[in-house]
C-alpha cells in the first residue's frame, strides 16, 4: 500500500487523484481548507470501502502556520511518503495579503509547495520510488517573475499573479534536485491544460460565464485528466526533474527552466522565510 499526500485534495484534480489512489487500495491524505468538502471526500472514501485509508487535513496553505502544520501532521502519521501532489491554487482577482504579509497567490500556489516539498523530502526518501507531482503550468501561457516586486504591490492582476506562480514552480522543480542531491525523489512538473474544475468560480462576471462556457465545450473531465497523472506517479521518468504538457514531454531549456534563475529564486525565497 502506497501513501500519498495531496494539497488541494478536496477539489478538482487533487480530489480526483486521491479517490483514484483510494479505489485501487492505496492511502490518500487530502489537504484542504473547507471542512464540508473534507467530509465529502471522507464520505466518498467510505463508499469506496477505503474509509480506514483516507485522511483529511484542514489547513490554510496560504499561511506559514498552515504549511508547517501539514508538515508536522504528516511526519507524525506517516512512516513514508510515496507521492506528494501539489494541486492547491485559487485565482485571486484582487490583491490580498496573507497574515504573514505575502501576496496570496504567491503564498498559496508557490510558497506552500516550496515549504512542504523541501520539508517532507526525508519521508519521501523512505519510499521505494517517491514522486513529487507539481500541477502548475509548464509550457503554457507565458508569465514573468517580477524579481523586484515578487509580492506584486504595483500593477497587480489576478492573471499576472497566477502566471508568476507558474514560472516560480518551474524554477522550483529545476532547483529541487540540486537542494537534495542524494534524494531518490523524482520531481514532475505537469500542465493538465483545460480541465473542468471550479477554478472559474472566483472570476468576476462576465469572465466567469465565458470561462465556464468554454469549459463546458472544450475542457477535459477530471476523470479523463487523472489517469495520465497517476501513470507518471506510478512509472516516473528516469530524470530527476521533468516537465509535461499533458502527455507531451517538455525540454527543460530556456528562461522558464534556467538554473541560475532557479538559484536566484531559491535565495530570495529563503530570505523571505527567514525575515
Amino acid at each position: 500500500m502506497r501513501t500519498y499526500v495531496i494539497t488541494g485534495g478536496t477539489d478538482g484534480m487533487g480530489r480526483g487523484l486521491g479517490l483514484h489512489f483510494l479505489a485501487r487500495g492505496d492511502r490518500a491524505i487530502a489537504v484542504g481548507t473547507n471542512p464540508a468538502k473534507g467530509r465529502a471526500f471522507l464520505a466518498e472514501a467510505e463508499r469506496l470501502g477505503a474509509a480506514e485509508r483516507a485522511g483529511f487535513l484542514r489547513a490554510d496553505l496560504s499561511t506559514l502556520a498552515g504549511m508547517q502544520a501539514v508538515v508536522a501532521e504528516v511526519e507524525q502519521t506517516a512512516d513514508r511518503l510515496d507521492g506528494l501532489v501539489f494541486a492547491t491554487q485559487r485565482f485571486q482577482p484582487k490583491r490580498e495579503e496573507t497574515p504573514d504579509g505575502f501576496e496570496h497567490t504567491f503564498a498559496l500556489a508557490y510558497l506552500s509547495r516550496f515549504v512542504i516539498g523541501h520539508a517532507l523530502t526525508g519521508l519521501l526518501d523512505r519510499a521505494e520510488a517517491p514522486v513529487v507531482l507539481n500541477l502548475a503550468g509548464p509550457g503554457g501561457m507565458p508569465g514573468t517573475i517580477h524579481w523586484d516586486d515578487l509580492q506584486l504591490r504595483d500593477g497587480y492582476t489576478g492573471m499576472r499573479a497566477a502566471m508568476q506562480a507558474s514560472r516560480c514552480n518551474d524554477l522550483l522543480g529545476v532547483d529541487f534536485p540540486r537542494r537534495h542531491p542524494r534524494s531518490r525523489a523524482r520531481y514532475v512538473l505537469y500542465n493538465p491544460l483545460f480541465v473542468k474544475t471550479g477554478m472559474a468560480d472566483p472570476l468576476p462576471q462576465p469572465q466567469r460565464m465565458v470561462t465556464k462556457a468554454m469549459s463546458w465545450l472544450l475542457a477535459q473531465r477530471v476523470e479523463q485528466a487523472v489517469p495520465p497523472m497517476a501513470g507518471l506517479m506510478d512509472d516516473p521518468p528516469a530524470e530527476r526533474v521533468s516537465a509535461f504538457k499533458r502527455a507531451k514531454p517538455l525540454p527543460l531549456t530556456g528562461k522558464d527552466f534556467d538554473p541560475d534563475a532557479a538559484d536566484r529564486l531559491h535565495r530570495l525565497t529563503t530570505g523571505l522565510l527567514d525575515r
